[in-house]
């Protein structure tokens, strides 16, 4: 006879959105167990603080000050601060095939910074640290959900590949782009090619990064420079390229002389000569939207609902917010007696995250195609118009606050305190 295991709340993926929501809704009670199909997905965060500078991840996030605070309420951004975190207090933008430039500033905002480059391990290896201290969160690893049962037109039923049975009152997929649990719901998904592959990597600059984010647009498509560590005179930044998938190929096919030749012209030498490049990664970009977040007891976040243009560095955070709103959705249901996992409660979730990811989405797919047209008359258009933007301090200072999440209407865990 096979195990029975009851629980409040199944997420299945403890990725970053995944932990970020179990740690949210610990001071709730609820019994909440994590299913991680990889065993080896969450580092010690001791030991990341012990490596040499030059050891970074590949795999970076652009952590919004709403994120920020979000990582901060649920006692994971103390553990991540021990580790390297690089602030960044600008951003500038510029059009590689014309004359458009905007610059963002944190000081123009009376900010001490815009956001801070981490590495995604370092965010991980914080929240397993987060929801190590409640005792109310089971972390099971190197486990696969291999079905999700519909009994009576909801799916609280799973069962593991080592045989256990679980039932839960509220299933949440957050296992990735992929997730297999959002497919045994069902759900379907919108999907497109965007038509290019995102090469990414770490590299030495000969001038100092100045805690700036810089971003090139190009007819191939954008290349962002992300600040990261400057010690000992030497310099680090994580790039994101993204271009066509033969372009990809050429630059993934050339040695790392090469490459960080091409990569210094394709930047126009802002940061002067690209010293040194670590082992590169090519994937290719796909823009996916799940057709609905929900069933009865059954939710899908963060990339599991959505994935966008890495272009803005959003996709992340829109996934924190994600967890987040679902913590006060359900915090708001246990309040009034209603059960987590009612069609009821989850559509109010799936109205207010559904509306801001589509803005997101179409948002990025909006630059996306005005930066990839070359028809004169619209180059002169964007060019002009990011001109203008930059001279309209009110309104670029509005576009970035709410860029940061700085606004009035996010989640609870994403406001930052009152100050007295």
């Amino acid at each position: 006879m096979s195990e029975q295991i009851e629980a409040d709340v199944v997420i299945v993926g403890a990725g970053m959105v995944g932990l970020t929501l179990a740690a949210g809704l610990a001071p709730s009670g609820m019994k909440i167990l994590v299913l991680e199909q990889r065993s080896d997905k969450h580092p010690d965060i001791d030991a990341l603080c012990q490596l040499p500078p030059e050891r970074y991840d590949p795999r970076v996030s652009a952590l919004t000050c709403a994120s920020q605070q979000v990582l901060t309420a649920i006692g994971a951004w103390p553990h991540m601060q021990r580790c390297r975190i690089t602030p960044y207090t600008a951003m500038d933008v510029w059009d590689g095939e014309g004359t458009g430039h905007i610059a963002f500033s944190a000081n123009a905002l009376h900010e001490p910074v815009l956001g801070h480059i981490v590495e995604n391990r370092v965010t991980l290896a914080g929240l397993q640290q987060a929801i190590q201290s409640h005792d109310n969160i089971e972390l099971a690893v190197g486990v696969n959900v291999t079905a999700l049962s519909n009994h009576e037109g909801d799916y609280r039923h799973i069962t593991l590949d080592d045989g256990r049975e679980i039932q839960a009152s509220l299933v949440v997929a957050a296992d990735g782009a992929l997730s297999k649990t959002r497919q045994m719901a069902g759900i379907p998904m919108w999907e497109w090619d965007y038509g290019h592959d995102a090469i990414v990597t770490t590299v030495q600059t000969e001038n100092a990064h100045q805690q700036t984010a810089w971003q090139r647009f190009t007819d191939d498509g954008p290349l962002a420079f992300l600040p990261l560590s400057s010690e000992d005179g030497k310099h680090y930044c994580s790039i994101v390229w993204s271009t066509s998938p033969a372009h990809a190929k050429t630059l993934m096919a050339l040695d790392s002389q090469a490459f960080a030749s091409a990569l210094g012209d394709a930047f126009e030498q802002r940061l002067g000569k690209i010293i040194s490049v670590d082992p590169r990664f090519s994937f290719p970009l796909k823009q996916r939207h799940a057709k609905h977040y929900m069933r009865p007891s059954f939710v899908a976040i963060g990339d599991a609902a959505h994935t966008i243009h890495p272009l803005a560095g959003q996709g992340v955070n829109l996934g924190l917010m994600d967890a987040a709103q679902l913590v006060d959705t359900l915090m708001e249901a246990l309040e009034r007696g209603e059960s987590i996992g009612s069609e009821r409660v989850l559509t109010r979730f799936q109205r207010i995250r559904r509306t801001e990811n589509i803005q997101m989405s179409a948002a990025m797919e909006g630059f996306k195609r005005l930066f990839a047209n070359d028809q004169p008359f619209l180059r002169l258009a964007r060019n002009m118009g990011m001109n203008l933007l930059n001279g309209l301090p009110p309104v670029k200072n509005h576009i970035v606050q709410r860029a940061m999440g700085l606004s009035d209407d996010v989640p609870t865990l994403a406001k930052r305190p009152i100050k007295a």
